[in-house]
C-alpha cells in the first residue's frame, strides 16, 4: 500500500522515540549517527555532504519521496541491504505514514 497522508502531530512522537537519537532535521543542525534529514524529499540516497555512507547507501540511487520513503521505514535493511543504518523498521503502516508527514514539514 502507497504513503497516503497521516498525522504529523504523531510522527513527531515517532520520530522523537526512533529516530532523533540518530538523525536531526533542521537546517545547519548536525549530522549525528546518522545524517541530518534537512532537505530529505527529493535527494538521493547517501548523498549528505560530511556523512560516511555504506557503499550500499550510496548505490542504491533512490530519490526520496514520500512512497520510498514509506516503504524503506518498513525495513530499512530489506530495502537497502548492506546499510549500517540499526532500526528494525515500523511495521503499521499508520506510524509510517505518521513519520512520513511529519518529515516532509520539519525537513523542508
Amino acid at each position: 500500500m502507497p504513503y497516503a497522508s497521516g498525522d504529523a502531530g504523531k510522527g513527531a512522537a515517532i520520530f522523537k522515540r526512533s529516530c532523533a537519537l540518530c538523525h536531526t532535521v533542521g537546517a545547519g543542525e548536525p549530522n549525528k549517527v546518522g545524517p541530518n534529514l534537512h532537505g530529505l524529499f527529493g535527494r538521493k540516497t547517501g548523498s549528505v555532504d560530511g556523512f560516511s555512507y555504506t557503499a550500499a547507501n550510496v548505490k542504491k540511487g533512490v530519490v526520496w519521496g514520500e512512497d520510498t520513503l514509506f516503504d524503506y521505514l518498513e525495513n530499512p535493511k530489506k530495502y537497502i541491504p548492506g546499510t549500517s543504518m540499526n532500526f528494525v523498521g515500523l511495521k503499521k503502516e499508520k506510524d509510517r505514514n505518521d513519520l512520513v508527514t511529519f518529515l516532509k514539514q520539519a525537513t523542508a
